[in-house]
């Protein structure tokens, strides 16, 4: 089993590889994309949206080559859009480009609306009695930690990212922690993930686009020999 990803940002280009040691333990991680031999996995920054679209090109072109690769994962913000529109938009790229992956199949992993989106799904960073601002107002805004992230609305913000990341950084901070999206600190941890994993297992209904992706996860762990 090999894996190529394609991931929107730095962000995850930092976190997805920490989740992955934790999630599928049993793949490692290559340096380029011709050393796969089994059960490893390739990723690389899109470098933002659209640029991103270059970077699956040559993807293609690199997984053709080789001919190892199972899946080819494209990791990208929902951003303004709703997650089908962006699926439908990666998934009519290849024929308007005349992509063929042959064997390999798509995979495409929506964040909705970020990355930040995901996690703001642990519980254990939110504060139960916020006393300083503007995490108070936040919280009277929507309650994170009853209300599913994804449907979170902008505030006073221009668009959704904006402030999910603005609320993150809020909650970290009054743990005495930090967030960047240079230094994502703790997100990468196992423990944190494990947090996320819990959230979406108790609350069904709860941050569906990253459910996705742990099934994803599940899938693959299924199919490693």
């Amino acid at each position: 089993m090999n894996l190529y990803f394609v991931v929107e940002g730095k962000t995850e280009s930092k976190v997805y590889p920490h989740w992955l040691n934790y999630l599928l333990p049993q793949l490692k991680r290559v340096d380029k994309y011709s050393q796969v031999q089994t059960n490893n996995y390739f990723l690389i920054t899109g470098g933002g949206y659209p640029s991103l679209y270059e970077e699956v090109k040559a993807a293609v072109e690199e997984i053709n080559i080789i001919k190892k690769y199972n899946y080819l994962i494209i990791c990208l913000d929902a951003e303004e859009n709703d997650v089908a529109y962006i699926k439908q938009e990666v998934e009519d790229f290849f024929p308007a480009k005349k992509l063929d992956l042959g064997n390999t199949q798509l995979k495409v992993i929506v964040q909705n609306r970020c990355i930040e989106t995901w996690f703001l799904g642990n519980n254990k960073i939110y504060s139960r009695q916020p006393q300083t601002q503007p995490l108070l107002n936040y919280t009277r805004y929507y309650n994170i930690s009853d209300e599913c992230p994804e449907l979170m609305g902008k505030y006073d913000y221009a668009v959704h990212a904006e402030f999910h990341a603005a609320y993150l950084k809020e909650l970290f901070f009054a743990k005495n922690m930090q967030y960047s999206k240079r230094q994502p600190g703790d997100v990468q941890k196992e423990y944190y993930i494990k947090e996320l994993r819990n959230r979406v297992d108790r609350q069904i209904n709860h941050l569906p686009t990253l459910r996705e992706f742990l099934d994803f996860c599940d899938l693959v762990r299924s199919q490693l020999r």
